[in-house]
């Protein structure tokens, strides 16, 4: 099965869940989730598989736990593919 790895850099607590955009590969998004016990992980898990129409259980966090930069894996998709999803979420 293909998987590609995502970078993402997380801003909790904002006023709605929103993608700000991508800057040197790295996709910016506001989560409403705080960062306490793993909300704000599973909030940016659940927003990145609704913005890809990929299943929950296909994004993965790779590293970036109690950071604001994370990496996902998503399975179910080639590199190729997920660059052509980011650019219509863009």
């Amino acid at each position: 099965m293909a998987s590609a790895e995502l970078r993402v850099r997380v801003q909790p607590r904002a006023s709605r869940n929103e993608v700000l955009g991508r800057r040197d590969g790295v996709l910016h998004l506001r989560l409403t989730a705080p960062p306490v016990e793993g909300a704000a992980n599973e909030a940016c898990r659940e927003f990145l598989a609704e913005c890809l129409g990929v299943r929950r259980s296909q994004v993965e966090l790779v590293s970036g736990r109690k950071s604001r930069d994370k990496c996902f894996r998503v399975d179910g998709l080639s590199a190729g593919e997920l660059e052509e999803r980011l650019r219509d979420l863009v």
